[in-house]
């Protein structure tokens, strides 16, 4: 690193690789679930159910203000009621 000039733009420390650590954070959480089921059989039919209520009301809150959001949350439910009926 000396002869290449390059030691100052080492960087050396206890949280140094942080960055690079939490970019793996999603598919470690999701293997921490994955563990939790026994059987892929099982496994399939959670994600499956799951991957449908999920897009069915996952309504961004973040993006739409609170009436807005409200709306579409009554909507979804009244949708998913028909559905399940």
């Amino acid at each position: 690193m000396d002869e290449l000039g390059c030691r100052d733009w080492q960087e050396v420390g206890r949280w140094a690789n942080n960055r690079v650590e939490n970019s793996h954070l999603p598919y470690r959480r999701r293997g921490r679930a994955m563990l939790r089921f026994r059987q892929m059989k099982t496994l399939q039919k959670f994600a499956s159910i799951h991957a449908n209520v999920h897009i069915h009301f996952n309504l961004e809150r973040h993006l739409a203000d609170r009436q807005t959001c409200r709306e579409r949350r009554s909507a979804a439910l009244a949708e998913w009621q028909v559905f399940v009926s």
